[in-house]
């Protein structure tokens, strides 16, 4: 499988999902984790770019990066609820089918 097809397959396992989770994580969570605004910014790029696109990939290069940077490569925090820990698993499954 080549990295679009690896990629799209994580978009369409993830995007409703993370379209859903984000906007709501940066509610509950985003006065004590204030890095998940800038997390739910790039992730609303990602779901942006990513549907604009059908078969090639979208360029991503840059939100990944800052992803991994801003998480410290999804590294969850211990306070944080079940979906918060869903929403970096979904974006690093996402970075990992993108990157290859």
């Amino acid at each position: 499988m080549n990295r679009a097809e690896a990629f799209h397959r994580a978009k369409a396992k993830n995007l409703k999902t993370l379209a859903l989770y984000v906007p709501i994580v940066d509610r509950v969570h985003g006065e004590h984790h204030p890095e998940f605004h800038q997390v739910r910014a790039l992730a609303e790029s990602i779901i942006t770019k990513a549907k604009a696109v059908r078969t090639r990939l979208p360029a991503l290069d840059e939100e990944f990066a800052q992803l991994r940077q801003v998480t410290n490569n999804y590294l969850v925090p211990d306070d944080v609820c079940e979906s918060y820990e869903a929403v970096y698993q979904m974006l690093s499954e996402m970075d990992r089918a993108y990157t290859g």
